[in-house]
C-alpha cells in the first residue's frame, strides 16, 4: 500500500465542480473578474471602475426607448459589393459573415419611438458589423433618419460607434460623409435637434461628419474619440502623447464635446435635454 492512500473512509475525496464557460468577464480598465449575469444587470458597466463594455443596439433600445413604442424603419435596406472588392477576403464574404453574426443587415438600425412620450427619431451603430464602419446604407440610413425627423419636427439622437468609412465601398463610402452632413445643415437650418451620443469606438468618418455636428454632443465614460488612431498619430508626428489622449474625458476638457454620461444616466439626460431644447 502507498504511504499517502486515504484509509479513513470519514473523509471523501472531493469532486471537482466545472464551471459552465461564459459565466465570467474580464475588465479590460481594472483586470477584475466579473460575474456575468451581474455585469449584463448592471448594463455591461464594470461596477468597480465604472468602465464601459461595448453592447449590442438592442441594449440601447431597451434601455431608451419607452416599451411598445419603436418602430424600425429603412430595414431592408443592405450593402451590396458594387466594386467587386477583394483584398485577402472578398466584400460579399464579409458581408454575409457580418450578417450571420449580428443577424443585422448593416451596422445601423434607425428607429421612431418614444422617449418618456416624447417622440424621437433614434439610430444605432453596432461596431460588431465589420467594426461599425460607414458604407452606403449607413449613409443612406442616418440621411433619410434625419430627413424623416425634419418631416415630423421631432428629436434625432445618433448613438455612434464605428471604426470609420468603409474602404470596401471606395468612394461611395466617402461621398457619405459630405452626404449626412449636407442633410445635418439643412435640418439644423429648419430648426431641428440633433444629439450625437459617441461610445467606444467612435472614430474615422464617422467622427468627420455626423458624429461631432450634434447640437448637443455627449460620451460614454471612456470612449475612444477622434479621427486618426492614437498610433497612427504617434508614428506621424514622432512624439509620446499626452495621457488619456481621445478619450472622452481629454474631449471634455478641450471643448470638443459637452457632456459625459453614463449609460444608467443616459435616458434621464436625454430626456432633460429635449424637454430643455424643444
Amino acid at each position: 500500500m502507498v504511504w499517502y492512500k486515504r484509509t479513513d473512509k470519514k473523509f471523501k475525496d472531493s469532486e471537482k465542480k466545472s464551471i459552465p464557460d461564459g459565466l465570467w468577464e474580464k475588465c479590460n480598465s481594472c483586470d477584475e473578474i466579473l460575474f456575468r449575469p451581474e455585469l449584463e444587470k448592471n448594463l455591461s458597466v464594470c461596477h468597480h471602475c465604472q468602465h464601459h463594455f461595448r453592447v449590442s443596439p438592442e441594449i440601447y433600445l431597451d434601455l431608451l426607448i419607452d416599451k411598445g413604442s419603436e418602430t424600425q424603419l429603412f430595414s431592408t435596406l443592405a450593402s451590396k459589393d458594387f466594386l467587386g472588392f477583394k483584398a485577402g477576403e472578398k466584400y460579399s464574404t464579409q458581408i454575409s459573415g457580418a450578417r450571420r453574426k449580428t443577424g443585422d443587415l448593416d451596422a445601423i438600425k434607425i428607429y421612431s419611438g418614444k422617449l418618456r412620450k416624447r417622440s424621437i427619431i433614434l439610430g444605432f451603430m453596432n461596431f460588431s458589423f465589420i467594426g461599425g464602419s460607414m458604407g452606403s446604407v449607413v449613409g443612406e440610413s442616418v440621411s433619410r433618419a434625419i430627413v424623416t425627423a425634419g418631416k415630423k419636427k421631432t428629436p434625432l439622437v445618433l448613438i455612434c460607434s464605428s471604426g470609420g468609412a468603409r474602404m470596401q465601398e471606395g468612394a461611395l463610402s466617402l461621398m457619405q460623409l459630405a452626404k449626412t452632413s449636407a442633410h445635418l445643415a439643412k435640418f439644423s437650418k429648419g430648426g431641428g435637434l440633433y444629439i450625437s451620443i459617441l461610445t467606444d469606438p467612435t472614430t474615422g468618418g464617422v467622427t468627420a461628419s455626423f458624429g461631432m455636428l450634434g447640437d448637443i454632443i455627449m460620451a460614454e465614460p471612456g470612449a475612444l474619440i477622434g479621427f486618426a488612431g492614437p498610433r497612427v498619430i504617434k508614428q506621424t508626428i514622432g512624439q509620446d502623447l499626452p495621457k488619456g489622449f481621445q478619450r472622452a474625458e481629454f474631449l471634455l476638457r478641450k471643448g470638443f464635446i459637452d457632456h459625459i454620461v453614463s449609460r444608467s444616466e443616459m435616458k434621464d439626460k436625454l430626456s432633460r435635454l429635449i424637454e430643455l431644447l424643444t
